[in-house]
């Protein structure tokens, strides 16, 4: 059994943990409730973006036409491009190991093709690295308060590659945030964009110029607000999951604690037993000798 010294010494180190676990819990907890009122928030004008589209390509488009929008032009895959959007730190739980996972179970058994990767956080990068996949962009350390407009350089990329031709169909992958308490790992088809069955709500609309020219303006600007609530997702998964983990790792520092102290207060009772029997005998050896 150890010492009570040593013993003590671990409840020390052990509430000191609990002590930072608990700072973080409520660090992630203040960001989650934020990143999730964004994402929520931003939910309807992203489905709202894609009925729209979808409505114009049912009334202005017709298999020939297609041709003339590069975004939804199809052609035999011969060269994927996956965009993975991952946290930049751990302490998540299972989060980043359930993304990476899915990830590359698509990579080695799903993709039709060769894949090129655009990563987004850390951690899918050092995954995508340590795994000799081919990284031709990587953008890491964003804010969670990251507006629209700061993630253009990542469409740009990802739409040059398309219409460039170097890549035939782009997947992202990331954790869709559901609740508090589940993340699921998404692959989502980016390029090229299949338009949604059309809802008939802009019939009766009046477009200028006309409507194929105002579809070819919102076709890029649908993949730049599929990929931003895709960022967005992922920091309210990551707060969600930190917070989680953070409160888990604090209930069980407390139940260490408790075990320790159990434990000290066993090898304490031994150790005054024992001094006790000492002292009990030291007598009884004097009395002997009177």
């Amino acid at each position: 059994m150890a010492s009570t010294r040593e013993i003590r010494r671990r409840i020390r180190s052990v509430r000191n943990i609990s002590q930072i676990t608990r700072a973080m819990e409520m660090v992630a907890a203040s960001k989650m409730r934020r990143s999730q009122q964004r994402v929520l928030a931003s939910r309807p004008y992203a489905e709202r973006l894609e009925a729209m589209i979808g409505d114009l390509a049912a009334l202005q488009l017709d298999p020939d036409s297609q041709a003339a929008f590069p975004l939804l032009a199809h052609r035999e895959i011969k060269k994927i491009e996956v965009l993975l959007v991952t946290p930049d730190k751990g302490l998540t739980g299972p989060l980043n190991s359930n993304i990476l996972r899915r990830a590359g179970r698509f990579v080695l058994e799903e993709a039709e093709a060769p894949v090129q990767v655009v990563t987004v956080g850390r951690k899918g990068r050092d995954f995508m690295i340590r795994t000799r996949q081919e990284v031709v962009a990587e953008f890491s350390n964003l804010k969670d308060s990251v507006d629209a407009a700061e993630i253009l350089p990542i469409t740009d990329v990802i739409i040059d590659d398309y219409t460039s031709g170097r890549v035939d169909a782009v997947y992202m992958i990331y954790p869709k945030f559901v609740n508090t308490l589940t993340q699921a790992p998404t692959v989502h088809k980016l390029l090229p964009i299949d338009p949604p069955e059309a809802t008939g709500t802009y019939n009766d609309y009046i477009f200028e110029p006309n409507a194929k020219e105002v579809l070819n303006n919102l076709l890029p600007r649908l993949v730049d607000t599929q990929i931003y609530q895709a960022i967005l997702e992922n920091f309210a998964s990551e707060y969600s999951a930190r917070m989680v983990a953070m409160r888990n790792a604090s209930e069980n520092a407390k139940d260490l604690v408790s075990e320790l102290t159990l434990t000290f207060n066993k090898a304490r009772q031994t150790q005054i037993t024992a001094e006790v029997s000492e002292i009990s005998a030291g007598a009884n050896a004097l009395r002997e000798r009177g």
